[in-house]
């Protein structure tokens, strides 16, 4: 019950007209009821007695027509309005679901985002977030129409013959046991689905995002198998769920029709005693077709309920995880700073006693350029990542000029960050709008102007569009360089005064990393920066060079200083690289 409140939650501030829908649905079914009684006064009045029984009975038998047509008319606006009302109800808490949903998402520490897949939680938004209107539309207010349903109707037959009432619910219990019987079974077949729908999602995404590397080695049949694998998965939950829904479809109607039997059974009898009239008996049955109507409406609404359920509670699962990089509550707003960073006795693991970080001491100046170096597994991206709250130390604490930056807020300590990564990330959007990402206020000027401090302005401007082309996804239409120029105008024109470098160059040619290094000094220059990287040359004369083994602090110093001290670094540097 608890998912059920949590989801009618989304609907409260949509309560209004969700009692206004409701009113609507009272006077719709009270027409609905109205439905069978003109018939049932042509067959007992006109039909039985014959035309002769009053002068004016064609007057009276075209205006019961026309009522039962004005009804159905009334009934069908009444209905088409409901219907609309309801469903943009459940459109504006499924978008406000989805808001959320995304929203939290993007909040969660990346941590939670290293153990998932990426299309996991897309699917979560994208299709586990639909179950909320299928909850509200075709579980609230099926069960109010189709409760209200069953009480109107039960009240009318059992005036006109209570014993066939009886009779006709007779076969009630039974249906209540089918529907307990399959409920629990559909709700663990729809989670099955939920989960091989998401693999299937996860495996198409990940061939066609890497489809180069598929292309290159000639492994386009061996990603159509994985993907045939894992659809053939979802195909027998499927199958499994449809097997479920059939058989207990048959049951349901099975009980049905020997309900109806009886009923016509008993009925017929009672005709014939002179204790019910034909007319009765004929409006009787329809509205034991009412009566079982919405019985059957229930019991879909159920099985309905239980695969929306399944959904629901995916969701709730990603709302309900708790982030482990909040806030401090007394954490401050900064509007800017100074740049020095301070690392005290930090560790760190991205799981429980696995370690990637032991004991890092470390103390960096306001505009003090700092290279880190070590081989792959070393922990040069893992320190870089801690500065910016991406991760907590799971021990030791970092401060930003003397303030623990726990007790800064991420906003607005991010605000002082720029970060420039080894595979510049792109969205598919213009130019324009990929250098501003970090700054979406910007003007034209400035843009402009972070471009050409970048050395991208000129090959800018020779796009199609220039600074409205289209980059591509993840700027596939753009080479290696040219999307790290667009990162480092980026980083240009967010102007923070902490600069954080990850392998700005490691995926470059030598070229390319000549020239791109020219622009990084540049973008380095008065601004506290952390670079890391496995080639030594590029930070051989910085102000301080950072040696990791194994995630602890081996050697620390000028580039010279540790040459002539003959140590890791001397060693490694006459070799002129790190061993990956």
């Amino acid at each position: 019950m608890s998912i059920y409140r949590r989801v009618l939650g989304y609907y409260r501030p949509f309560l209004w007209q969700t009692i206004f829908g409701l009113c609507l649905a009272l006077i719709g079914i009270g027409l609905n009821l109205l439905k069978p009684w003109p018939f049932k006064i042509i067959v007992d009045d006109f039909l039985r007695a014959g035309p002769t029984i009053r002068t004016d009975w064609r007057m009276w038998l075209l205006l019961l027509c026309l009522a039962l047509i004005g009804i159905q008319f009334l009934w069908g606006i009444i209905n088409w309005s409901t219907n609309y009302l309801f469903v943009k109800i459940g459109l504006q808490a499924l978008l406000k679901l989805r808001t959320d949903l995304y929203s939290y998402l993007q909040s969660l520490s990346l941590k939670y985002h290293d153990a998932r897949r990426s299309s996991d939680s897309s699917f979560r938004v994208a299709y586990d977030s639909q179950s909320i209107q299928t909850i509200y539309n075709k579980g609230f207010t099926n069960i109010f129409g189709a409760v209200i349903t069953l009480i109107g109707t039960f009240v009318i037959m059992l005036r006109l013959d209570w014993q066939l009432t009886l009779v006709s619910l007779g076969i009630v219990p039974l249906v209540v046991g089918a529907i307990y019987l399959f409920a629990h079974r559909i709700r663990r077949q729809s989670t099955s689905i939920q989960e091989q729908e998401s693999a299937v999602l996860a495996q198409a995404q990940e061939g066609l995002s890497s489809i180069r590397m598929v292309h290159a080695f000639g492994r386009e049949d061996f990603e159509v198998r994985q993907f045939q694998q894992q659809a053939r998965q979802s195909l027998q939950a499927n199958l499994r769920l449809t097997l479920t829904n059939v058989n207990s479809a048959l049951v349901i109607s099975t009980l049905m029709v020997v309900g109806t039997a009886v009923m016509y059974y008993i009925g017929t009898l009672h005709v014939l005693a002179g204790t019910l009239t034909l007319g009765s008996l004929l409006i009787f049955s329809a509205y034991l077709l009412m009566l079982y109507q919405p019985l059957e409406s229930l019991t879909y609404t159920a099985w309905a309920m239980e695969g929306a359920t399944a959904g629901a509670k995916r969701c709730f699962e990603v709302l309900d995880r708790q982030d482990d990089v909040v806030d401090s509550p007394k954490a401050i707003a900064i509007s800017s700073a100074k740049g020095a960073i301070a690392f005290q006795a930090v560790s760190f693991g991205y799981a429980a006693e696995r370690y990637v970080l032991r004991d890092i001491d470390l103390r960096i100046e306001p505009n003090q350029i700092v290279g880190l170096a070590g081989g792959t597994g070393a922990g040069k991206s893992t320190l870089l990542s801690l500065v910016p709250r991406f991760y907590d130390p799971t021990a030791g604490s970092i401060a930003l000029d003397g303030r623990e930056i726990r007790q800064i807020t991420k906003k607005t300590l991010r605000a002082q960050i720029a970060i420039v990564l080894q595979d510049t990330l792109l969205f598919s959007t213009t130019v324009r709008e990929n250098i501003a990402y970090g700054q979406p206020d910007a003007t034209e000027e400035e843009i402009i102007e972070a471009a050409r401090r970048a050395q991208a302005d000129e090959f800018i401007r020779e796009m199609p569009q220039g600074y409205d082309s289209l980059v591509g996804e993840r700027g596939g239409h753009l080479s290696v360089g040219q999307r790290q120029r667009i990162g480092i105008a980026r980083a240009f024109l967010k102007n923070a005064p902490i600069l954080l470098l990850d392998e700005p160059t490691s995926a470059l040619d030598p070229a390319t990393e000549s020239a791109i290094m020219e622009t990084i000094k540049e973008l380095m220059r008065g601004r506290t920066t952390l670079i890391a990287t496995h080639r030594l040359a590029t930070i051989h004369n910085l102000h301080q060079i950072i040696v990791l083994d194994h995630g602890r602090v081996i050697e620390q110093g000028r580039g010279p200083d540790l040459i002539a001290r003959g140590g890791v670094y001397a060693k490694l540097y006459s070799s002129g690289h790190f061993p990956s």
